[in-house]
This record gives structure tokens, sequence and C-alpha cells, in this order.
């Protein structure tokens, strides 16, 4: 990368989330390009996990010149004027080289009316975690099947994150491993015999797993996973690489893929990760696409954004042999969960019903009721999704 012309300094602001793996690494390779460039100065603000998942981007691009996303928001990007397109300011050489190094359909999931809007600096999707001293102890082995899994949870010993949001991730899980893809079919989420059962098993396993999992996102998952003893496994949560490395927390956790289906048909879980955009109202365009473009490099990605709490999106990070013994395996053991992950869709819409369908497959895990009317419910939501996306 060019150092940057010398002159009066200049101030950007970014806005990631709130932990070890989306903070820090901002902060470091801001410092960084800082001192590559010292007329140039990043700060890096912080929000929420829930805030990353459904905050308007509209609003953060008035106030942010760099933004840390969600790859759904690339469809509102596609029909707004909130986000530059980096395929206009970063090189095609460039773009191709992350296209082949994607983690699964990381790099794509930023692509939406012919336009890249972020580039993958982070990869994660829904993983199994355990720990093998509480498994040992309670003669017990790391589940292969479904029955196996349900078995284990009836021993109280299984956790997993039931938010909204991430019970609507699982749902879509359920769905695929039924044999159809949620969105697969343009009228409605799934048909209705599938999201039934979809809908059971998820309400199954969580009524095993105790009403506190409806509280618990995936860091709080592996926080209690990793820092207490009260349980052992967890099927699947989106992955965090820090609780796999020695000294992050009171234990170091093992992961791997998901758990089949008895039928022998197996789980994809909804890819997620976050991808670093360039706002519209951003006065140094040039400035910023540098940066982005450092942080997503394979050299960066494989030093300084690992090595400061960081979770790469390229994939010669997750093949690298240093990073993986220095991570417990963690991104060895779960690439090609990864690579199989599902892709949700990024029309302009699909976050208005993914922050509202959420909380109705939330109320049914909680409360209970008829399967029916939870996929009547989710398929209003999808139909006026749509009608938002048509009128723009």
């Amino acid at each position: 990368m060019k150092e940057v012309s010398r002159g009066s300094t200049i101030h950007l602001k970014g806005i990631t989330w709130n932990h070890t793996r989306g903070y820090l690494p901002m902060v470091a390779t801001a410092q960084r390009f800082s001192e590559m460039n010292p007329n140039v100065r990043i700060a890096w603000e912080t929000r929420s996990l829930q805030d990353f998942a459904d905050a308007p981007i509209q609003k953060l691009a008035h106030t942010f010149d760099l933004l840390v996303i969600d790859h759904p928001f690339s469809g509102y990007a596609a029909t707004h004027d909130v986000l530059v397109p980096l395929d206009e300011c970063i090189t095609r050489k460039f773009l191709e080289d992350q296209a082949r190094n994607s983690v699964g359909h990381s790099h794509a999931s930023y692509q939406a009316g012919g336009h890249q809007w972020a580039l993958a600096i982070d990869a994660a999707t829904p993983i199994s975690g355990w720990r093998p001293d509480l498994l040992e102890q309670a003669h017990a082995s790391v589940p292969k099947t479904w029955s196996e899994l349900l078995k284990l949870a009836k021993l109280g010993m299984v956790a997993l994150p039931a938010i909204a949001i991430d019970s609507l991730m699982n749902f879509y899980m359920f769905c695929g491993a039924q044999g159809e893809d949620p969105f697969s079919k343009r009228n409605k989420v799934v048909t209705e015999g599938i999201g039934i059962r979809a809908l059971k098993m998820l309400q199954e396993l969580v009524s095993l797993c105790g009403s506190e999992c409806l509280y618990r996102n995936p860091i709080a998952t592996w926080e209690l996973l990793s820092s207490s003893d009260t349980v052992a496994y967890c099927p699947f949560a989106y992955g965090y690489s820090n609780y796999s490395r020695t000294g992050y927390a009171r234990h170091v956790l093992q992961v791997g893929g998901l758990v089949e289906m008895d039928s022998g048909a197996s789980l994809r879980s909804t890819l997620g990760g976050t991808g670093l955009a360039i706002s519209s109202r951003c006065q140094h365009t040039d400035i910023a696409a540098k940066y982005v473009e450092f942080v997503a490099s394979e050299k960066c990605q494989r030093s300084i954004y690992f090595d400061s709490g960081g979770q790469p999106g390229q994939r010669k990070a997750w093949l690298d042999r240093s990073i993986n013994r220095r991570n417990n395996n963690f991104f060895s053991a779960t690439l090609p969960t990864l690579d199989a992950a599902f892709l949700r869709p990024t029309f302009y819409g699909y976050m208005h019903f993914q922050d509202l369908a959420g909380a109705v497959v939330h109320t049914y895990l909680k409360n209970g009721g008829k399967e029916r009317k939870v996929l009547y419910d989710l398929s209003r939501l999808y139909t006026e999704a749509r009608k938002e996306e048509q009128n723009g």
C-alpha cells in the first residue's frame, strides 16, 4: 500500500461493535495506518451487538466515515445514497483477490445492485463449541447427531443463544435441514410443512436448555461456557475465536462443526461476519479506501488484525498454520462450516423483515403457540418487506 501524501491532518471516524473481536482490531489497524500515514487520524467508536444487527445504516452514515456492517444492509445501500461503491475506488485486481480468498460467501455477501459495498474483514457463522474437561467428567462425548444432542441437553449440559435474532437464524438453519432453504420461493418464507417441523425442533431444543437461553446472545453463551462450570456444550452459536485463545477466558474452548440430523441431512448455519464500508458523506474517500484496503489485505489479516483479537475474513488467514496453532485450531476446525453456510437475502426490505420476524419466532419459543400462526405472521412480514422493496 502506498503512503498517503502528507499535508494537513485528516480525521476519520468509524463505528464498529462492542467486543474484543470487533473493536480492538480496528483500533490496532487505525494506529498502524496512522503510523504509516502521519497526517491521518482514525477514531473508532462502538455500538452493542444488537445495534450492529439492526441499527439503521442511514443514521450511522450521517455521523461516521467508516462503518463495520452486517451484509444484508447491502441491499439498502444499492438503492440509497449511504455508502460508497468500493469497486469505484479500489482496484479490480484487489477485489478479484478478495473474491478468490473469500471465506464461504463472505465477499459476495456485500454485493448488491452491481456494486461492492463493503470488504469482508471478518467471517463468522454458528459453530459448535465445548469444554472437553466437563464432558470427560460427565463421561459424555461430543454429540454427532440430533438425537445425541437432545440426550446431552436432557442432562442439563447444553446452552445456545436464543435471543430474537439468533432464534430466527436457527430457524433458517432447521428449514434447510428439512430440505428447503428459506426465501427460495418468491411468495413465502418457507412451505408450511417444513416450517412447522423446523419450529418444533427448535422449540424442543430450547426447552431442554432452559429459559435463560432466550436472553443470551452468542457472546454471553461463549462467556458462560468458557468461564463457568454449568454447561459443557453449545451446538450452534456465531463463532468467536477469542474463546479458543489461551489466556482470554478461564477455559480454552474446543470448536467444530454442526451435528447431523438423524436422517443424515446436514445442518447449514446462517452466514454472519462483518464488512468494512465507507459512508457516502465521507469527505476523504480516497484516504478511507486506502484504509479499507489495508485492513482487508492478506498481510494485515494474517498479522495485526488477528494478533489484536480479530477474526479474519481472509481465507489464507484461516488456513495459516501458525494462526491455528495459536488459536486451538479454531479456523481449520470450522472452515468447512463457514464454506457451507446459508446466505441471507440482501434485497432492500429484508432488514425490515429480519427486525420483526425474530421477535415472532422468539415469542413462540418463549410462550408457545401455534406453528401455523407463526408462519402466517412471517409470511405477512415477508410480503410487507417485498412491498417496501418495490416502493424503494
